[in-house]
């Protein structure tokens, strides 16, 4: 009976996790055509300036034909009804500049920017339980200078971090090349810049808890039967301390993918980033939202991928 009990509000919990993430890629659905309904100026104008690279004014029977075709001259509800229809089915509408489908842009240049976040994110995991085992709970100047420069890390730009380490790693020193593009060795620095902030805050939230923890009746056991201090906060302490900090990690690949379109930038590599760019600039909206709506996505089965996690190392939480 305690059984059926548990399965249930294991199933009654993730579906719950799945109704929440639904909701986030459909906010980010409605915001996304209420923008394009907002902005300012005829969508089908600007439609037909970028097909002929004028700025003139179009004929009627030009924008008539224009709002056919792309339905703006339909109601609104069935507009929004259309978009959403659209969604569900995988149809992300066409490019204004490009007149391509959406899905097929955003497909072509995601996964550099999905692997240099990821690359990215795990860095930071790592920068941050390396030195958090290593210096937390420590009384010595090893342990307030390590505070100091993830509060530093934290707040520092990851654009800036980028520019830094392009002038001294691959213009002074030349260990890297200036473009590395998509290669192996051009993704070590577009990756460090972005992790370096992200340890910052990820090493100062489990460093916090990770000094709660050495406190606790259990560490102070598995001490007194002669286990090391390195085996104690490996095996006992850091399996509780990250908790926080995974929590952090669904936050964290959203803030990576919007940080990487700057770091793509920086670094002149391939990705979502160039592409964002040339759209905003040429008010390419279809393409803008279509990109808004594939974050959100990956930020809700991010999340969902997160809390299984946190289940999964804390088995407690199934139970609440």
């Amino acid at each position: 009976m305690r059984v059926n009990i548990t399965a249930q509000v294991r199933i009654g919990s993730l579906a719950s996790r799945f109704l929440s993430a639904a909701t986030v890629v459909w906010l980010a659905a409605t915001f996304t055509f209420v923008v394009q309904c907002l902005m300012p100026g005829d969508r089908a104008q600007i439609i037909i300036n970028m097909a002929s690279g004028n700025v003139g004014e179009a004929s009627p029977a030009e924008l008539a034909a224009v709002n056919a075709k792309y339905g703006f001259d339909q109601p609104l509800a069935l507009q929004y009804a259309k978009y959403i229809w659209g969604i569900l089915h995988g149809d992300l509408g066409l490019s204004y500049q490009q007149h391509r489908p959406v899905v097929d842009i955003i497909a072509e240049q995601i996964g550099p920017t999905i692997i240099l976040a990821v690359a990215a994110l795990i860095a930071a995991w790592v920068i941050a339980i390396l030195t958090t085992v290593l210096v937390a709970g420590r009384d010595n100047m090893w342990s307030t200078l390590l505070s100091g420069i993830q509060v530093f890390l934290a707040t520092v730009p990851p654009y800036w971090l980028a520019t830094i380490l392009l002038v001294v790693f691959a213009v002074q020193l030349r260990i890297v090349p200036v473009i590395g593009g998509n290669s192996p060795i051009g993704l070590v620095l577009p990756t460090i810049a972005l992790a370096l902030e992200l340890s910052g805050f990820l090493g100062q939230i489990v460093r916090s808890e990770f000094t709660r923890v050495l406190e606790q009746p259990f560490v102070i056991s598995a001490r007194a039967r002669g286990m090391g201090e390195l085996g104690v906060r490996f095996r006992h302490v850091l399996r509780h301390a990250a908790l926080p900090g995974i929590t952090l990690s669904g936050w964290a690949i959203g803030k990576l993918l919007s940080g990487a379109i700057l770091i793509e930038a920086v670094f002149a590599r391939q990705g979502l980033g160039g592409v964002l760019v040339a759209a905003t600039s040429s008010r390419d909206i279809p393409v803008v939202s279509g990109a808004i709506l594939i974050s959100a996505g990956l930020f809700a089965v991010t999340s969902i991928l997160v809390d299984l996690t946190y289940r999964r190392i804390d088995p407690r939480i199934k139970m609440t």
